[in-house]
C-alpha cells in the first residue's frame, strides 16, 4: 500500500467516529449522518494535498463536514421548494388520454440500441450533434439510426393499438 493510502486509512480510523458524532448531532438521523461522513471523507480524499498537519486534521474534517451539511440542506430546500411549486400546478384534465403507457410498452419491445437512441432524443432532448457524441458516431449516422428507430417504434405501435392522427415519436425525420 502506498504511503498516501496508509495515511488516509489512519485519518479515517482516527477521526471517523468524531465526524460521525458531529454529523449525528446536526442531523439526528443515522442514515443522513453516514451520508455526510461518506461525503466528507470523499472530499478529504480529493483534497488530500490540502490536508493540514496531524493536530489540525479533525478541525479540517469538521470544516469539510460543515460544507457538506450546508450543501445537503440547500439541496433539501430546493427539493421542498420544487415540491411546493409542483403542488400549485393545476391537475391534468381528466378527459385527456395519455399514450405514454402504450409508447413505453412498445419501446420495451425494441432492441436496446433503438431504445437508447429514442430515449436520448425524446427524453434527454439531445440534438443530432449531441446524439453523435453520445453514440460515438457521425451526425449523419446518428440521424439515420434515429430515423430507423422511430420507424421501428411506429411499426411496433401499429401492431398494438394505433392512435388515429397522432405521432408519438415526435421530432423531424
Amino acid at each position: 500500500m502506498r504511503p498516501v493510502e496508509e495515511d488516509f486509512r489512519r485519518l479515517w480510523a482516527e477521526h471517523h467516529r468524531h465526524v460521525l458524532a458531529y454529523a449525528l448531532r446536526r442531523t439526528g438521523q443515522r442514515a443522513d449522518a453516514e451520508d455526510i461522513v461518506s461525503s466528507t471523507f470523499t472530499v478529504a480524499w480529493r483534497r488530500y494535498g490540502d490536508k493540514p498537519s496531524a493536530e489540525f486534521e479533525l478541525p479540517w474534517l469538521y470544516a469539510i463536514a460543515a460544507r457538506v451539511l450546508a450543501n445537503q440542506r440547500r439541496s433539501l430546500r430546493r427539493v421542498v421548494a420544487l415540491r411546493s411549486r409542483l403542488r400549485e400546478l393545476p391537475p391534468p384534465a381528466r378527459d385527456e388520454r395519455s399514450d405514454l403507457p402504450e409508447v413505453v410498452a412498445a419501446l420495451k419491445q425494441l432492441r436496446r440500441d433503438d431504445q437508447e437512441i429514442l430515449r436520448l432524443a425524446a427524453w434527454e432532448g439531445l440534438t443530432g450533434a449531441e446524439l453523435a457524441v453520445a453514440l460515438d458516431c457521425t451526425e449523419n449516422a446518428a440521424a439515420i439510426r434515429l430515423h430507423r428507430a422511430r420507424k421501428r417504434l411506429e411499426e411496433q405501435l401499429a401492431k398494438e393499438e394505433p392512435v388515429a392522427g397522432h405521432s408519438v415519436v415526435g421530432g423531424h425525420e
